[in-house]
């Protein structure tokens, strides 16, 4: 299958950008604001910490399971009507967040907030793709991934604000205008792109048994540091999600419009892109896992100190961005791919090295370099990976990117987690945390080397 890529440039491409960038922004706003807040919601609501850790794993479980399914319904149906519907959806279920009388009333408020989520995540990368050429796609992608960064370092900030000055209902409350502002500018600036000429119908069948496979996989990642890796529940639900996913790719076969068209995956190019997302995701994550248990038990930092210096990776992410996509389109996504994760692999071994005497100021300047690492490999791989795919399967295209993201978090969660729970039951102590530590970020690095191996064997 050749990469297709018909785009041409659009008179309004800016303000598709700037549409495009302000839902992103939101989005990455909302996923970081409400991690901060969730003690400050327990207390509200006087709740245990397993109930208020639901706020979040009930996001990440809607969001991940929906994304494929709403990308292919913006390749059938077109990508704007979904992705504005998704504005819709996320504004309401934000105000609903805020109205919460409850911390289940929040759980579920927060499934229909993941809802609109996902419709933005999956049709957004191919809204940008359909209006920026190929020259200019790396350079677009890079814009949103900074966005996306801007927003997760907004995000710890803005949301000890809020709930210090006014309260933590107006976490939720600020998607509202953002969200009304975003619709205004997608509705009169994206242009009305069409959807499927041939009206294949949706796949349910092959959506349905998706998202109960996933939702298994992931609940069983996210909780198994918890529940025991070797406990019934955790083993149940991994070997269901593998029960599944051997029946969804049944389904997929045997279907004449799947939701997912397996045929992407014969292009070295998409599938290099998609493993290699997977793995730059779950090595950046099992280091967002164990960095502040480092930082706040290891070294004794404040809150505000420790999230001063884990603001050094986004920031540098968010900075390295644009420039890597603007460097995809006038050398191509393979050098500057690998180059990202070689340095994200140095980084992670740079600070497998870390104790309670290393200088604070060498921890934040190699969280720098990973955020160098990240930000040079996100837009030449999310260029590449869109770049693969044909007009007709964008929206596909765009939900698997996501889908690599919120894989790979969960894959590094989960592993980290695991990891740190075996080494320091050998022993407590801070001598225990510094070698868990140690073990976690030499994992990171493996992965991230195994990344760029799939970055340099992509199709030139």
């Amino acid at each position: 299958m050749k990469s297709t890529d018909t785009a041409s440039a659009h008179p309004r491409k800016w303000w598709v950008l700037a549409s495009v960038g302000a839902g992103t922004f939101m989005s990455a706003l909302d996923g970081s604001i409400v991690n901060t807040i969730l003690p400050v919601i327990r207390n509200a609501f006087t709740s245990d910490v397993a109930s208020v850790e639901w706020v979040v794993t009930v996001y990440l479980l809607v969001v991940s399971g929906l994304l494929l399914g709403f990308g292919r319904l913006g390749d059938i149906y077109g990508h704007k009507r979904v992705y504005l519907w998704g504005f819709v959806v996320f504004v309401t279920g934000s105000a609903l967040c805020g109205f919460s009388g409850s911390v289940w009333h929040l759980v579920g408020f927060r499934a229909v907030q993941a809802f609109g989520a996902a419709l933005l995540f999956s049709n957004a990368p191919a809204v940008l793709t359909m209006n920026f050429p190929a020259s200019e796609r790396g350079r677009a992608l890079g814009l949103q991934a900074t966005m996306t960064y801007l927003g997760l370092t907004a995000g710890p900030t803005l949301g000890g604000w809020l709930s210090a000055h006014w309260t933590w209902r107006a976490v939720f409350y600020i998607n509202v205008p953002v969200g009304l502002l975003a619709l205004y500018l997608g509705t009169r600036m994206i242009p009305n792109g069409k959807g499927s000429e041939s009206r294949e119908r949706f796949d349910i069948a092959g959506a349905s048994v998706f998202f109960a496979a996933l939702v298994a996989l992931l609940l069983g990642l996210n909780q198994g540091h918890a529940w025991g890796w070797g406990s019934a529940a955790t083993i149940g639900l991994l070997s269901g999600a593998a029960l599944l996913f051997a029946a969804f790719v049944r389904v997929e076969t045997v279907s004449g419009a799947p939701m997912l068209d397996l045929g992407l995956f014969r292009n070295a190019g998409f599938s290099a892109a998609a493993a290699s997302a997977v793995m730059n995701y779950t090595s950046a994550f099992i280091l967002t896992f164990v960095l502040p248990f480092y930082l706040l038990q290891g070294r004794g930092l404040s809150p505000d100190r420790a999230g001063l210096v884990l603001s050094a990776q986004p920031l540098v992410m968010a900075m390295t961005a644009p420039l890597s996509g603007l460097l995809s389109d006038r050398i191509g996504p393979r050098a500057p791919a690998t180059a990202g994760m070689l340095l994200l692999a140095a980084a992670m071994a740079l600070l497998a090295g870390v104790d309670g005497a290393t200088p604070i100021v060498r921890v934040a300047l190699c969280l720098g370099l990973v955020g160098f690492g990240s930000g040079l490999f996100t837009a030449p791989n999310n260029s590449a990976l869109m770049g693969a795919a044909p007009k007709g399967r964008q929206g596909i295209a765009a939900g698997v990117m996501a889908l690599a993201r919120n894989v790979g978090m969960s894959l590094g969660v989960g592993l980290a987690g695991a990891i740190m729970t075996t080494v320091m039951a050998h022993g407590p102590g801070a001598d225990s945390l510094f070698r868990a530590v140690s073990a976690c970020t030499l994992t990171a690095a493996a992965i991230a080397a195994a990344g760029a191996v799939t970055s340099y064997v992509r199709e030139r």
